[in-house]
């Protein structure tokens, strides 16, 4: 019975905040709600506000005091940038994990209650004040028995349960948009909210998230490029994951990074490099690339390092997904627009009916206005955002891992500019994409088809003549199969014609024997032209009977 009310004071709590923030006016832009726009003049909330901010800045700012779980919302609706304005878009991609840490204590009853023992049994010294706190979890410094150091990731107590309650006021909220508001049927917001949820739950799953660090850990096994901390599996639950602590400067210590001497250019570039090398080579990519997750290793500042950490949200992409964007890219570094429609209708995401001139044409207007700019002015993140606004017209499907793309590419291109403002991303990435087309389709791909197939070809190979002779004597089984239902069938449209005269034949007969019968009863009583009731009847009956005979099934 509880839940009722809570629900209901956290509406209420919500609403204050959104008219504290100005944003009745999303009320008063419903269908229902337009014609009282004017009656805003009177609110006095309308008068009281002391500053004049825009829509976005509103918004976002309202996210912040929502909560964390809101924040989390801001954060993930940032990269929908095919439903967004962009002015709201670019406004919550501001949205940072400001949030309150909870008590060391409660960390600790958190990690006990995941182990069923004492946290001393696990850990040599626990650190009560954490290092870092967000929305979903927090993050303690702790060292092992063997006198590693680590990292304790805990998830908040009693997310899941505001998680829920949240979640129900914003798929509240879709759904009224969604009926009621003139762009609801254009954003989508039901099916928003269903990947936010999706999204959420994911994250509430430590060990989905150690996983995801295993796995990019092996990718980047032994690279200098990019450093992935070892997850300590024996500590880690749904609840708490362990991981090795690393040292290093936050990415966006810029002043940092540069009194310790750091290669900027090199960084830039690297970070480049990491990003097309998770995507065109491995197919899973870490798509939460916000500074508060990247670190930088400075121990040799001419050949700097980057350091990942949180894997609650990757990516990945298909065969079919690598060549598409990698076919697209090229074709958009070759100026090739034709190509690119050509290959939003191959890709089955704009429908089979799409007229490839007038695609093109669309393609064309987005992207010539930008080859007329410098290299380096050009953004490959925003590029690619234009071509999912405009594939939109064309009723394109939008893909969850390409906007997650879409999303890590914008952030990586951002970070790089803001690290070496004169970064070429254009000029860094074709190379790389030159060459992993030529490895995709080239001798190299071949060779390397082959030395994969090569083993289950020696399997094959040697019974390769009794494989051929069995599927020749088969084809010669199924064709002789084949023949004999033909003839069959044959045989059975001819007795089935036969039958149906037969059936026709036999009711004509048989009729004409019962009206022998019938005029044989009319003795005496028939009218003039029947006065030999009874050779008229003998007539009609033998017709009837020679006919009813001639329709006898022969034997």
């Amino acid at each position: 019975m509880t839940a009722r009310p809570s629900l209901l004071l956290r509406l209420a709590q919500i609403n204050l905040v959104l008219l504290r923030y100005g944003l009745d006016e999303v009320l008063f832009a419903t269908r229902w709600f337009r014609p009282f726009r004017f009656l805003r003049v009177f609110m006095p909330w309308t008068w009281l506000r002391r500053q004049r901010l825009s829509r976005a800045e509103r918004i976002r700012l309202a996210l912040e005091d929502l909560g964390p779980i809101f924040v989390k919302f801001g954060q993930i609706i940032s990269t929908r940038r095919d439903l967004l304005p962009p002015d709201i878009a670019a406004e919550l991609s501001r949205l940072q994990d400001r949030v309150p840490p909870f008590p060391g204590a409660q960390a600790r009853a958190i990690v006990e209650s995941e182990y069923q023992e004492p946290i001393d049994a696990w850990f040599a010294h626990f650190e009560p004040e954490p290092l870092a706190s967000a929305s979903i979890a927090q993050v303690h410094g702790a060292r092992l028995h063997d006198g590693s150091d680590v990292i304790v990731k805990v998830v908040r107590p009693g997310i899941e349960r505001a998680i829920a309650r949240d979640l129900q006021v914003l798929y509240t909220f879709a759904r009224l948009a969604q009926r009621y508001w003139s762009e609801g049927h254009r954003l989508r917001p039901v099916e928003v909210i269903q990947e936010f949820d999706t999204t959420l739950h994911d994250e509430l799953d430590l060990m989905r998230e150690a996983a995801n660090a295993t796995q990019l850990r092996r990718n980047f096994q032994d690279s200098e490029l990019l450093y992935v901390p070892d997850v300590y599996w024996p500590g880690t639950r749904q609840r708490v994951m362990v991981m090795e602590r690393i040292e290093g400067l936050q990415i966006s210590d810029i002043d940092g990074l540069k009194a310790a001497g750091v290669d900027m250019k090199a960084l830039a570039e690297r970070g480049t490099e990491i990003f097309f090398t998770q995507v065109f080579r491995d197919s899973f990519f870490h798509a939460d690339m916000h500074p508060g997750n990247i670190f930088v290793d400075v121990s040799n500042p001419a050949d700097p390092r980057y350091v990942a950490v949180d894997f609650g949200i990757m990516g990945s992409l298909s065969p079919v997904d690598h060549r598409y964007l990698a076919d697209n890219f090229m074709a958009f570094f070759n100026r090739d627009y034709r190509r690119v429609a050509e290959l939003h209708v191959e890709s089955g995401w704009v429908p089979a009916d799409t007229r490839v001139d007038e695609f093109e044409a669309a393609m064309r207007t987005v992207c010539e206005p930008i080859f007329e700019r410098p290299l380096g002015e050009i953004s490959l993140g925003a590029l690619l955002m234009r071509l999912f606004q405009t594939g939109r017209r064309f009723n394109m499907e939008i893909q969850p891992q390409l906007v997650l793309l879409q999303k890590t590419l914008l952030a990586i291109e951002g970070l790089g500019r803001q690290l070496y403002p004169e970064l070429d991303l254009w000029d860094t990435g074709k190379p790389y994409l030159e060459r992993w087309m030529r490895e995709q389709v080239g001798a190299q791909a071949i060779a390397r088809n082959l030395r994969r197939e090569l083993p289950r070809l020696g399997e094959i190979l040697p019974t390769l003549p009794r494989r051929v002779d069995e599927a020749l004597i088969e084809i010669g089984h199924t064709r002789q199969r084949l023949e004999r239902q033909d003839a069959t069938l044959q045989a059975l449209r001819t007795e089935l014609r036969h039958s149906g005269r037969r059936n026709f034949a036999g009711s004509v007969g048989g009729a004409l024997i019962i009206s022998a019968f019938v005029i044989a009863g009319l003795d005496g009583r028939a009218p003039a032209m029947l006065g030999q009731a009874p050779l008229v009847s003998w007539i009609v009956g033998g017709l009837g009977g020679a006919i009813w005979l001639a329709a006898w099934p022969r034997r």
